[in-house]
């Protein structure tokens, strides 16, 4: 399954590539074989390119009301604890995930709430695996309100290579955990923002390999109370 996030690119570019793959195609089945080769080519450039914006089925590994799922496909590179944030207007836990071009770009709700901030920050596009990157890099801080009152944050932040932030909700919408709701092309960073973190349990490390929609990676503790 292909995203809707990217439909512009991967359908335009099919409309583009598999015409000329037919006519390569017609001239190898009449008489020039070595047609078959660009044909070939072109296909497989193509369903490279359209692996970018493959939206796999996934179902959470945790039905623990207090885990918060991974928003994004990568590799944790950063577990740290902050004195303020503005996703949260005070301490935080905040877990980083870098996204590499082959992994699935489709950014995923942590957790039930409702948008209550969407902020976007312009900025510059350095490696999204620079530290520096996650502090001056374009990005999009979306706040969601859960339902014992706290916020939590997700933020998208673009990179070298990746150019366009993709978010697909407003404020006042509904999201459970582990909805779609956007995607960064083409390779990135995401945060997941966890308020009082003296309450946030990462489950996960610098290093550990994560799922969006799937991989639990923090648990934030009496989600039904904030004494």
């Amino acid at each position: 399954m292909l995203t809707k996030y990217g439909m512009n690119q991967w359908l335009t570019t099919a409309v583009v590539v598999y015409p000329i793959i037919g006519a390569c195609v017609w001239l190898a089945d009449n008489g020039e074989p070595a047609w078959w080769i660009p044909a070939g080519f072109l296909l497989v450039l193509w369903m490279c390119f359209a692996a970018f914006f493959r939206d796999p089925l996934r179902r959470p590994a945790s039905n623990n009301p207090a885990d918060f799922l991974s928003p994004a496909d990568g590799t944790v590179s950063a577990v740290i604890r902050v004195a303020h944030h503005d996703a949260t207007n005070g301490p935080a836990l905040v877990i980083r995930i870098f996204l590499s071009v082959l992994d699935v770009h489709i950014n995923r709700a942590a957790h039930d709430g409702t948008v209550v901030g969407l902020r976007h920050q312009p900025g510059r596009y350095l490696d999204a695996r620079a530290s520096a990157g996650a502090r001056v890099n374009e990005n999009l801080l979306l706040t969601l309100r859960l339902d014992d009152g706290r916020v939590y944050g997700i933020r998208q932040i673009s990179g070298a290579i990746a150019r366009r932030i993709i978010c697909g909700v407003k404020i006042g919408q509904r999201l459970d955990r582990g909805q779609r709701y956007g995607m960064i092309q083409f390779g990135s960073t995401t945060e997941l923002i966890l308020p009082q973190p003296e309450r946030a349990t990462s489950l996960v490390q610098e290093g550990s390999r994560v799922y969006a929609g799937r991989t639990a990676i923090a648990r934030l503790s009496a989600l039904d109370s904030t004494k």
